[in-house]
């Protein structure tokens, strides 16, 4: 079980839609300090998935943080309604593929007896004097 896997199991098992915490209640909750940055970087607290291992957790347990107060140490998890839940991830990114891979195919038609790879331009890169 991971440092903050605590807070997820404590989110899951509100009933509320709203979860207002104080940063020490977090600290309580997952029985260690948070890092000595994140309370003062409001980005700390983002509901990007790739911002730290905590954000993963209670975007996992279906809540998004708002009114983020790092002066005040409070912050409010949100629950996230299952229709705006993030859809699963495409077949291109299992792939390991950009999403737009081969959007185009198809579109571009290369009339016979063109040579790709010569220059477009032939006298491209010519000194004029």
């Amino acid at each position: 079980m991971g440092k903050y896997e605590r807070l997820g199991e404590f989110l899951k098992s509100q009933r509320a839609k709203e979860v207002p915490m104080t940063f020490g209640e977090i600290e309580r909750v997952i029985g260690s300090k948070l890092p000595p940055n994140s309370p003062q970087y409001p980005a700390w607290w983002s509901n990007n998935p790739t911002n730290n291992v905590m954000t993963k957790v209670w975007l996992a347990a279906g809540f998004r943080t708002e009114q983020v107060d790092t002066k005040a140490r409070k912050v409010v998890f949100r629950r996230v309604e299952s229709s705006s839940a993030e859809p699963p991830p495409s077949r291109a990114k299992k792939l390991g593929r950009h999403p737009l891979f081969g959007a185009l195919k198809g579109l571009a038609h290369i009339p016979s007896g063109v040579d790709l790879t010569q220059p477009a331009d032939p006298d491209w890169g010519k000194v004029y004097e």
